[in-house]
């Protein structure tokens, strides 16, 4: 049952962050691990997708309900698919200096190969996906415009 949790000053807006998180559509051009995702609905306080993602031998695709609470979270769901449950939060709140960011995710996959596999490599797999979305901002918005008060590596993975 890996679960992790990590919080992160950011130095861009919540609403960059969250449209950056909502935007399901587009994790499989830099999320690492996520080789293709549908959105099947989508409103402005929800949506539902298909996720699928591949590591080494193993392929699962899973579906999940997204709670859009703009701008400052974004909850999701699981619906079905390899797990035996997943919970993941995204947490935006404003900061002088940008956006501090909270991070949950806690899941369980059905199979004790696919639980032993993620567990090897899952806190190490989570800072990439962090990371990722870090990079991802970078290149949508731009360098950010960081206060002489903020920490210099605000946008450093």
């Amino acid at each position: 049952m890996p679960t992790h949790a990590e919080q992160r000053l950011i130095a861009y807006t919540p609403e960059q962050l969250f449209d950056l998180v909502a935007d399901v559509g587009k994790y499989p051009q830099f999320l690492p691990w996520c080789v293709k995702a549908i959105v099947k609905s989508r409103t402005e306080t929800e949506l539902v997708a298909d996720l699928t993602i591949g590591f080494g031998p193993f392929r699962e695709t899973f579906t999940s309900r997204v709670t859009l609470e703009r701008p400052s979270r974004i909850r999701v769901s699981y619906e079905k698919g390899p797990f035996r449950y997943l919970n993941n939060v995204w947490t935006f709140t404003p900061d002088p200096r940008g956006c501090l960011v909270d991070f949950f995710v806690d899941f369980e996959f059905r199979s004790r190969l696919l639980q032993n596999a993620i567990g090897v490599v899952f806190n190490e797999g989570v800072r990439l996906m962090v990371s990722a979305f870090i990079k991802r901002a970078r290149d949508t918005y731009g360098t950010p415009h960081v206060t002489p008060r903020a920490q210099p590596d605000l946008t450093k993975a």
